[in-house]
């Protein structure tokens, strides 16, 4: 909801649907989004784009508020890297370095997700200042997720404050949401009120971190839970696909739903009007 007085805008910029480790469908995430007021969001599945893809063009097609960027959370070697404002998928297992680069070859924005928290899919410090040391302005992070309300934010989160201050990096927070309930529950502002408003924003550090709120011990238990459940569902969905039913006459195989119309086609694809 953007502030009538400040003209700032609010986006939360790190979402996962069903395409990866989310729960929710890209149906349910734009309704939810639109309830709690956001201006933009971003699906950043990991290591696929096609749900984000959908998204923005449900969201157009639909004539929503909320704006949709078409983002991924990448598995790099050292971590896991949000790049934003993609037109293609970005593969994962190389270096941040690398990655970092082959995001801004698309002219996208390049952000450490929940960096510093001691596990092997969160970038250290040592990696993040390598890489915006780096000779080549194209391997430099654009920011850095300096408020990311689950477990793996909330205990390094002075010290990813005080090393995007350090190295002169944008801040920005986001829900990192697993579940429709997390959207929104942690936002970045910014001036303006489009995309391209908000990359501008990024890229001149004019971005702010808005409130928030941190998941609870006994909220995260729950989450992963759900999370497991879906996973399971989908498993079995998988597996259901694996011949086609005698029935359908060589018919066209599905596998697991991943959250879009067509998703479970094999191959996926976005097809607007089939009923889901």
């Amino acid at each position: 909801m953007r502030d009538s007085l400040s003209g700032a805008s609010r986006a939360d910029l790190h979402i996962h649907t069903m395409a990866s480790d989310g729960t929710a469908s890209v149906s349910q995430v734009l309704a939810h989004a639109e309830e709690v007021g956001l201006d933009i969001i971003a699906i950043t599945d990991h290591d696929r784009i096609d749900a984000a893809q959908a998204a923005q063009q449900m969201a157009v097609a639909n004539g929503l508020h909320v704006q949709v960027i078409v983002g991924e959370e990448i598995s790099t070697l050292q971590g896991h890297l949000l790049g934003l404002f993609l037109h293609e998928r970005v593969r994962p297992l190389h270096s941040l370095r690398r990655t970092i680069a082959e995001i801004h070859e698309q002219g996208g924005i390049a952000i450490p997700a929940h960096p510093l928290f001691p596990h092997p899919l969160c970038a250290q410090e040592g990696a993040i200042r390598a890489a915006a040391n780096d000779r080549d302005p194209a391997c430099r992070p654009d920011g850095l997720e300096t408020y990311n309300p689950t477990i793996f934010g909330t205990s390094p989160r002075r010290r990813v404050g005080r090393l995007a201050a350090d190295l002169g990096l944008a801040t920005l927070g986001s829900s990192d949401a697993h579940v429709l309930s997390a959207i929104g529950r942690v936002w970045t502002t910014f001036p303006g009120s489009s995309p391209e408003a908000l990359r501008d924003a990024i890229l001149a550090r004019t971005v702010s971190v808005g409130a928030g709120s941190d998941h609870t011990l006994t909220e995260s238990p729950g989450i992963f839970g759900r999370q497991m459940l879906r996973n399971l569902i989908g498993l079995g969905q998988d597996l259901a696909g694996v011949t086609r039913p005698i029935w359908t006459f060589g018919g066209e195989r599905r596998g697991r739903d991943l959250g879009y119309p067509g998703s479970r086609r094999r191959p996926a694809r976005y097809t607007p009007d089939e009923e889901r």
